[in-house]
């Protein structure tokens, strides 16, 4: 690909020409509009059936800092991060020039708007220099400074367009279903789309090596965004109160409630909503909030990140011991305190799984895909209210705010909500006495009721306090311990109504196995691919619940050498696992990453194999 005015300056290495294989990375300001045109970049790419991985890499701030938008193609379908450097990077932001220069492989291409001169200190002479005057082009197409600021970013990807072989009738479609409400923003943006197109092409020979053809890889997935899916999972759960404080990353679960609860639930005969939003002053309110409504018969919900988790810890044993159902969706961020928190990690395992002071153990959900955060949203609820006790999924920025692509959601229609023991009216007339904390059926799960379902009956305390079997309180040493006794039976209930982990044995004389949860799934599922092509086969966990199925212990008895993958510093798994399961942590070993971007999959092989060759024991497995 060359410039039609390249000068005198000796040419780098080209690239092979690659087709739907290779990462494009956007550098640009925050605060200036460029998420929403590097989205259309990435979605024209999902709309010719590519398969596509685009993430959001922003900082804190509101405007000024630098922020990032990393595209991943891959045909194969490959789509966690794969790491290492870009093929392209598209910088429109001067601050983080020499960052991102460092960033581009060899051979590969630096786009920047030459309106200004670039820094010689700034060139390399094995990558190619890509400059178009976007800052020129764009002042003389528009006037108003605000638009042409927006505009400058609409006018790059069509500029891309060109360069890679986006279709422009994919570009086109999305700008008219972005502003089918607002018909008259349509034209300008194609114009601007066009503008860039059109001076791409006068200004270069040929279009790059990085090309895009069009697949049919992605019927049956859509595009979406883990957070979105987890509020629409709570309307479909039947939830009726969210209940919610301000943070980052989660807010948008409570947003995304709002939106789908109101165009999917109707309001009543007489014009008022069937479900309440709250926006409270703090976490402690929230989930005050939350207990309080499901003690009371709704279905409640909130959704907080790790510092709301911290501030939530004293209520959240106080449903586990009073034994109300309650979920709280935590989308993970990088911490202690506040730590990064427009960055990812998977560091709320340990407080999540303990929260509160005393003996409580919680049960957590592990989504990997926005279908997972639609489809395990659904089943806390059912789960919260089996078991009476809060339920905590733990998604985290990557999945929650990142667009991923993800099998179609569905919904059976004959699906009828489970809420466990309640006991009804009619069966309270049965029953001399009820005892709201009496283990009739030695699973240690007791029969509750809904307040006002009875005129007399039933009105009793949920107590959080020591009590006996009929929530008469109680401070004998006796009682207590009976009690914290049957809830240790009602722990080792839980795993029935909980999803087994996915295993996938690639080969029953593998001697490595590798167990992995959440987000991290893409990325080991890549890396493992690698490791078997270099012939180390290993078979693989995914972990969704805790507490663990069996299943969890027989796979790590079951191979010589076991990886735990996590996203923390601290291998909170691994000491789950080992806590939990009483296994020999020699037998584990742990690949940790936790710089606050999401785990790759070249993070994730290099870390195994420079492990397995430094090893004394024949790992080593042909086919």
């Amino acid at each position: 690909m060359n410039a039609k005015t390249s000068g005198q300056r000796a040419q780098p290495p080209v690239l092979d020409t690659t087709v739907n294989d290779f990462v494009v990375k956007f550098a640009n300001v925050n605060g200036s509009g460029s998420a929403s045109a590097n989205n259309m970049f990435a979605k024209a790419i999902f709309r010719m059936g590519i398969p596509v991985a685009p993430r959001n890499i922003f900082p804190s701030n509101i405007q000024g800092a630098p922020t990032w938008f990393e595209v991943r193609v891959n045909d194969q379908g490959y789509l966690g991060r794969r790491g290492g450097l870009v093929e392209l990077m598209v910088s429109v932001n001067p601050q983080s020039m020499a960052q991102d220069l460092a960033e581009v492989c060899t051979g590969g291409y630096f786009f920047y708007d030459n309106s200004y001169p670039l820094d010689f200190k700034l060139m390399r002479d094995d990558i190619h220099f890509i400059g178009l005057p976007l800052t020129d082009i764009t002042n003389s197409h528009f006037n108003d400074p605000r638009r042409r600021q927006l505009f400058k970013n609409i006018i790059y990807v069509g500029a891309l367009a060109y360069l890679i072989g986006i279709e422009f009738g994919a570009l086109q479609s999305i700008v008219e279903d972005t502003f089918a409400r607002k018909p008259k923003l349509i034209p300008p943006n194609i114009e601007a789309l066009q503008t860039g197109f059109d001076e791409a092409k006068k200004a270069f020979d040929n279009p790059l090596p990085l090309q895009l053809r069009r697949s049919n890889k992605n019927e049956g997935k859509v595009l979406l965004e883990g957070n979105a899916a987890c509020g629409l999972g709570a309307v479909y759960a039947g939830a009726t109160v969210c209940a919610w404080y301000p943070i980052t990353p989660s807010t948008s679960v409570a947003e995304g409630y709002e939106k789908y609860v109101r165009q999917l639930r109707p309001q009543s005969s007489d014009g008022k909503d069937r479900f309440a939003i709250i926006q409270a002053e703090d976490e402690l309110s929230a989930i005050g909030m939350v207990i309080g409504a499901n003690w009371n018969g709704a279905r409640a919900f909130t959704a907080t990140s790790g510092p709301g988790v911290s501030l939530m810890n004293e209520f959240l044993g106080l449903a586990y011991y009073a034994e109300v159902p309650t979920v709280l969706i935590d989308v993970q961020r990088t911490g202690p305190s506040t730590g990064m928190p427009t960055r990812t990690q998977q560091s709320d395992i340990t407080i999540s799984a303990y929260a509160s002071h005393g003996d409580t153990k919680h049960i957590l959900l592990f989504p990997a895909t926005p279908k997972e955060c639609f489809d395990l949203t659904v089943d806390a609820f059912d789960i919260a209210d089996r078991m009476q006790t809060p339920v905590i999924m733990l998604t985290d920025l990557e999945l929650g705010m990142n667009e991923h692509m993800s099998d179609e959601l569905s919904w059976d229609d004959q699906r009828e909500y489970d809420l466990g023991k309640v006991l009804s009216a009619q069966d309270l007339d049965q029953i001399d006495r009820y005892g709201r904390y009496l283990d009739v059926d030695g699973d240690g799960i007791t029969y509750r009721t809904i307040a006002g379902r009875h005129p007399s009956k039933g009105a009793y305390f949920n107590r959080g306090t020591s009590r006996d079997e009929y929530a008469v309180y109680s401070e004998r040493g006796d009682v207590y311990q009976r009690n914290m006794e049957r809830l240790q039976i009602k722990w080792r209930t839980a795993p029935r109504y909980l999803p087994q982990p996915v295993i996938t044995t690639r080969s029953d004389l593998a001697k490595i196995g590798i167990i992995h949860f959440g987000t991290s799934m893409d990325a080991c599922h890549e890396a493992i691919d690698q490791l078997a092509s270099e012939g180390l086969i290993a078979n693989d966990l995914r972990i969704k619940a805790f507490p663990f199925h069996d299943t969890v212990r027989e796979f790590i008895l079951g191979h010589e050498q076991v990886f735990i993958v996590e996203q923390n510093r601290d291998a909170q798994m691994k000491g789950l696992i080992v806590n939990e399961l009483e296994v020999d942590p020699k037998r584990l070993q742990s690949v940790l990453h936790y710089n606050g971007d999401p785990i790759s999959a070249h993070f994730v092989h290099d870390a195994i194999s420079s492990s397995i060759a430094s090893s004394d024991d024949d790992l080593l497995q042909q086919g």
